[in-house]
């Protein structure tokens, strides 16, 4: 429940701002008090009296409102809340967000704020797909804002596909997540996280790697951390910002994740989720290797790198109590893994395709299969936090209940 908790719900245009009506009575019925800012195009959709007896508070549109900033300026607006909510967050509101502008009243307090930040991001289709959105958000959770949806569906513009804002369920569940004390199922627990590429010198600089983000593997430590977990990420060379409340190993070689991994000493909890290249070159060239002309190709030998997912589920009193690697591949995706899972001993594994036309690597969403000795569990499509969530949920369970014979057979 809310009780007590204030939320400032800033509503901006689009077809889905009908639903922030629904999501104020929600918000009210579990007990938390509702303040609203309206921005004009949001006027277009809802009415200021729609919220205002909804929320049973006055609503707040304009910046330059001297009866408004003479009872509650902007300043104050933006802090006397627990939590602001942007629903719903369109495709400018998010931008007008990355950019630090002030130039209405709602991108005014969302700058202003010292307070926790949740948006619930409803446009079209190819609008939240465009790269310059995917730049945005992402610039907006390294910064702490918080997402929720969207989901994916058919539009009020006859296409079909990610964009519609979360339900009020939904939106309402993520705020509670972040308002209500949170249990901590795993603490006193330890997990080592591997996560991203490696790279594999050929010379001083060219490498063997390949295209993972490290995306799923940080969303999974940052997952277990906020369990209660205390987290070890391993991270090859990536270009996310370091999640709080864990300790980040950056490494670049497979041998130099094994070490770290080991490193990481008696842990109840390893994930594999890094994208190690199987091959390393055997003898890397000191200098940058010449191109000449009329000259053959260089020839260069490779041997297999170290199996840091075979090596951490080897039996013996090292052995984590559970131990999750990933399946990336590009065919039979579960005969694969189940395969995967049996020959390197590991008692879950992730399977995920990662085919060029599913956009998995570098991309925001996730389709997996959880493999273990019980069986397959074929998971929706989601966003990466939120695989990385329901695994870690699935990880506390593991543990909260009595044994499970799951170790690989």
């Amino acid at each position: 429940m809310l009780n007590g908790k204030r939320i400032l719900l800033i509503v901006s245009g689009g077809i889905a701002a009908y639903k922030s009506l629904e999501l104020v009575r929600r918000l009210r019925g579990r007990g938390a008090s509702v303040r609203c800012v309206l921005t004009g195009a949001g006027a277009r959709f809802v009415t200021p009296l729609s919220l205002q007896a909804l929320s049973e508070d006055r609503v707040y549109s304009d910046m330059f409102s001297l009866t408004d900033e003479s009872e509650m300026g902007h300043i104050q607006l933006s802090r006397d809340a627990d939590l602001l909510v942007v629903a719903p967050a369109t495709a400018n509101l998010l931008a007008r967000m990355a950019a630090g502008m002030a130039d209405d009243l709602a991108a005014t307090v969302l700058l202003a704020t010292d307070k926790p930040v949740l948006a619930a991001p409803a446009m079209n289709v190819r609008m939240w797909t465009h790269a310059a959105t995917a730049a945005n958000v992402e610039t907006l959770r390294k910064r702490g804002v918080a997402f929720v949806g969207p989901n994916e569906g058919a539009m009020a513009c006859n296409e079909f596909g990610p964009g519609r804002m979360a339900e009020p369920d939904e939106i309402v569940a993520a705020i509670e997540t972040m308002l209500v004390p949170r249990q901590r199922p795993l603490a006193g627990k330890r997990a080592v996280v591997t996560s991203g590429p490696t790279r594999e010198a050929i010379d001083p600089v060219r490498y063997i790697s390949n295209h993972s983000s490290g995306k799923q593997g940080h969303a999974i430590a940052a997952a277990l951390a906020k369990l209660g977990a205390d987290v070890t990420l391993v991270s090859g060379p990536v270009a996310l910002a370091d999640p709080p409340g864990l300790r980040t190993v950056k490494v670049e070689s497979a041998e130099e994740m094994l070490r770290a991994s080991l490193a990481a000493g008696n842990v109840d909890i390893a994930v594999c989720a890094a994208a190690v290249a199987d091959w390393k070159v055997v003898h890397p060239a000191a200098g940058k290797m010449k191109k000449k002309a009329g000259a053959p190709p260089p020839q260069i030998e490779l041997a297999p790198n170290p199996d840091i997912l075979a090596t951490l589920s080897r039996p013996g009193p090292q052995r984590p109590a559970l131990v999750v690697g990933f399946a990336a591949e590009t065919e039979n995706l579960v005969a694969n893994a189940i395969e995967k899972r049996q020959r390197k001993g590991c008692d879950w594994i992730v399977a995920n395709d990662v085919s060029p036309s599913t956009g998995t690597f570098g991309g925001e969403r996730n389709t997996v299969h959880l493999i273990s000795a019980s069986g397959v569990e074929d998971w929706p499509t989601l966003a990466k936090e939120d695989v990385a969530l329901r695994l870690a949920a699935r990880i506390a369970l593991h543990f909260s209940g009595p044994p499970k014979a799951e170790a690989a057979e």
